[in-house]
């Protein structure tokens, strides 16, 4: 009895003491607190990365980008080649970025996409928003730091921006440091691997320039996906668009997600098909891509997974694999309908059925036979 008695008064105090500390936690200093510190995500990257995160210096990125420059000019003509269409568009160049400056560069595209929700949803400062911000903040830096050693090459389009695509200097990226990493330890041949990442990467900037009102329709949804997730001003209206408001914001993410499927599935097709024509060492690169795919380590495989980076994989698998069967039985005329307006993308369900895809978009049930010239 008098062992239930001590271990319920123990409880009550503990209880007593967690609730006065999430009292203290919670109680409001006066004004706005914020949730996400950019400077503090920036310096844990940094500081994550080391002395891999050293930026390039100012010589050798004049000397890398005439060099893409020179690569980028061989490539244009086979990339117009393989997605047909007019060759007279004006494509951005390619800037020589190490791993920090892609941290920059991104977290740059965050602060434009999520400052907007940030500001209609401040909150009282108080310890407690401290201990969140700081939670985000490191959560943040370690999925950029860990993404910036692996990825190689990107395009910015710029999205929630005003600029366009054609105005910038550069919104084409090489990550130089990861390049020439895997150049080294996979033994390949530089000229042609950078030739292959910049048509992969020039295919993304041929989309939306060829294409402008891709950019308008991603900012589009962009915006109501972070009008549905903010919810309004209210408490009432943010409990209603974390509760009700749900399945309109999965719809809207997955209908996100088979746009970016196409986009991601059809570059990497279009780097492969004309790669394989004019890169004498393609077959090497390709085995090369397919090792470097599969050669993650367990721990690794989970962080891909507990990060949801995982359905970034899957994204350029299903994109591929969509954009691969229409081309193999319609060419690439019939898969370039894609882009001609936001009703001709392709819906959620369609990745994986792409003949219902053909039958909406040509208005025919029955297969359209590949085109001689394709």
């Amino acid at each position: 009895m008098k062992r239930k008695v001590a271990r319920g008064f123990a409880v009550g105090i503990a209880s007593g003491i967690a609730t006065a500390a999430l009292f203290e936690l919670a109680r409001s200093r006066g004004g706005k607190g914020r949730l996400i510190d950019w400077d503090a995500i920036r310096d844990l990257a940094a500081e994550r990365l080391g002395r891999e995160g050293a930026t390039l210096t100012p010589p050798r990125r004049r000397k890398l980008e005439a060099e893409y420059a020179r690569l980028a000019a061989e490539m244009q003509e086979p990339l117009f080649d393989v997605v047909g269409g007019p060759r007279d568009l004006s494509l951005p160049r390619f800037g020589a970025i190490g791993r920090i400056e892609w941290v920059d560069v991104n977290l740059e595209t965050l602060r434009r996409v999520l400052e907007p929700i940030l500001e209609s949803s401040e909150l009282p400062d108080s310890r407690l928003v401290d201990l969140g911000r700081a939670g985000v903040d490191r959560y943040t830096a370690v999925l950029l730091a860990f993404l910036a050693q692996r990825v190689l090459g990107q395009f910015d389009p710029q999205l929630m921006g005003h600029e366009p695509v054609e105005m910038r200097e550069h919104a084409l990226y090489l990550v130089e440091p990861n390049v020439e990493k895997w150049e080294r330890e996979a033994k390949l041949p530089g000229d042609d691997l950078r030739r292959w990442l910049i048509l992969h990467e020039s295919t993304h900037a041929w989309q939306f320039a060829a294409h402008p009102w891709l950019a308008d329709y991603m900012n589009e949804a962009l915006r109501e996906l972070l009008d549905l997730a903010a919810g309004g001003s209210s408490p009432a209206a943010r409990v209603m668009a974390l509760t009700v408001g749900l399945p309109a914001q999965w719809r809207l993410v997955r209908r996100m997600q088979a746009t970016m499927s196409l986009i991601e599935g059809y570059s990497n097709l279009v780097m492969n098909l004309a790669g394989r024509k004019v890169l004498p060492a393609f077959e090497q690169l390709e085995e090369a891509y397919r090792r470097r795919s599969g050669e993650r380590s367990a721990l690794e495989v989970l962080f891909w997974r507990v990060t949801g980076l995982e359905l970034k994989l899957q994204q350029y698998e299903r994109g591929e694999a969509f954009s691969r069967a229409i081309y193999n039985r319609h060419g690439m005329q019939v898969l370039n309908l894609a882009w001609e307006s936001p009703e001709a993308l392709p819906q959620p369900g369609e990745l994986e059925r792409p003949e219902a895809w053909v039958a909406r978009v040509t208005g025919s049930a029955r297969p359209v036979r590949r085109p001689a010239t394709a």
